[in-house]
C-alpha cells in the first residue's frame, strides 16, 4: 500500500473525460485535475517563437548541468519525471513538456515558478509562442499560459499505482541495504 491507501501492487489504469476531470472542482487557478495511476501531470504545448529552437535546446543543458551540480534542484517540483520533445507537423516547430508529479497541478506550477526565482534559471517558456514578458512579476499571466496550453490525458496507466517519487526511492533503498547485506552474508 502507499501512504495514500492505494495498492500500488496491482496496475492500473484511468480512462478520463475529455474535460481532463470528472467532477469540476475549482482549484485556485481553475479545474482540479485527477490524481491518476500515474500520479499528477500535465502535457504542455506550445508553439515556439521563430529562431528559439537552439534556445530551447540550449535550455535543456542547463537543467542537465543544474541537476548534475545539485541533484535536488528540481526536488521542490516532486517529479517522478519530465520529458521536453519539439516537433513540427508542417506548421512550424512546437514544444511539448510531459510531466509526471507527486502535487497537484496547481502546486505544481506555483513550485516550479518559485524555483525558477530562487535559482535565476531562466525558464525555457520564454521562448514559446504567448508565454508572457512579465512571468516573473506576474504569477497569474504565467500559469494562465500553462493552464490554456495544458492538453488533458484520457487515460493514464501505473504499474505501480498511485507511488509516490519518494515512495519508489525508499523501495530503492531498502532493496540496496538488502542486496548489499546478502554480500556481506556470503
Amino acid at each position: 500500500m502507499t501512504t495514500s491507501g492505494e495498492n500500488w501492487s496491482k496496475p492500473a489504469a484511468m480512462a478520463i473525460p475529455a474535460e481532463g476531470y470528472f467532477e469540476y472542482e475549482q482549484g485556485r487557478y481553475g479545474p482540479v485535475y485527477p490524481r491518476t495511476p500515474a500520479n499528477f501531470g500535465f502535457s504542455i504545448i506550445a508553439k515556439v517563437k521563430p529562431g528559439c529552437e537552439a534556445a530551447i535546446r540550449g535550455h535543456g543543458q542547463i537543467i542537465e548541468a543544474a541537476v548534475r551540480q545539485d541533484p535536488s534542484v528540481l526536488a521542490p517540483l516532486r517529479l517522478h519525471y519530465l520529458r521536453w520533445v519539439l516537433f513540427d507537423i508542417g506548421d512550424g516547430l512546437t514544444f511539448q513538456y510531459q510531466g509526471i508529479f507527486d502535487t497537484d497541478f496547481d502546486k505544481y506550477l506555483e513550485d516550479a515558478l518559485d524555483l525558477f526565482l530562487s535559482t535565476g534559471i531562466t525558464t525555457t517558456f520564454v521562448n514559446l509562442v504567448g508565454f508572457p514578458e512579465d512571468w516573473q512579476t506576474n504569477r497569474t499571466a504565467a500559469i494562465e499560459f500553462f493552464r490554456s496550453h495544458h492538453f488533458p490525458s484520457f487515460l493514464e496507466y501505473g504499474e505501480y499505482p498511485y507511488a509516490t517519487a519518494d515512495e519508489v526511492k525508499k523501495a530503492l533503498r531498502l532493496k540496496d541495504a538488502f542486496s548489499n547485506m546478502l554480500d556481506e552474508m556470503q
